[in-house]
């Protein structure tokens, strides 16, 4: 499909302690693959990543996954995927994700995440993109996130521009929605 519009999906490896994260991941990646958007994500097959992606690959949906090599052990690999591409760093990693997506879409997760989340968003605010951002905010997850870019904002260290380069959304409806909006 060469028209098809792909998603970037920046998540956690791990479950996380709350059911909701994992059904998000797994909602997530239906509404993708009901919308024919392909999954672009870390190619893992744990945690929050493999939900999302079972998910896509349950319902029909199209996969597209990167991992580099000193991660294929620790968060398995998922080999199964449409297209599976094994980088030599994170770097790389994050690079080649990116310019293969359309759009971002942050779920909860750690500091893998987190770093994915902000440099999407630098990029944002230094004009190197106008890709759409969203945060899914699953049980009020992003809220301290959010609480912390209003203070670095009122600090001085950015303008509040950096507030509009990221949209949270509360649920997958809402994400659905503003994704068909964006794309």
């Amino acid at each position: 499909m060469a028209n098809q519009r792909s998603v970037c999906v920046y998540c956690g490896s791990r479950d996380g302690v709350s059911p909701a994260y994992a059904e998000a991941a797994k909602a997530t990646g239906q509404m993708l693959a009901d919308n024919r958007w392909r999954l672009v994500y870390g190619a893992g097959d744990v945690g929050l990543m493999g939900q999302v992606a079972n998910a896509v690959q349950s319902a029909g949906g199209a996969t597209f996954g990167v991992i580099p090599t000193h991660l294929m052990d620790w968060e398995v690999g998922k080999r199964d995927l449409d297209s599976f591409i094994v980088t030599e760093t994170m770097h790389e990693r994050k690079k080649v994700m990116f310019m293969n997506a359309d759009a971002v879409v942050v779920l909860p997760g750690g500091a893998g995440s987190l770093d994915e989340f902000f440099e999407a968003l630098t990029w944002r605010q230094l004009k190197l993109h106008a890709k759409p951002i969203f945060l899914l905010n699953i049980d009020g997850f992003w809220d301290p996130l959010w609480t912390l870019m209003e203070h670095v904002v009122a600090q001085g260290f950015a303008g509040d521009n950096i507030l509009s380069f990221a949209q949270m959304v509360p649920d997958i409806p809402t994400l659905e929605t503003a994704l068909l909006k964006a794309l």
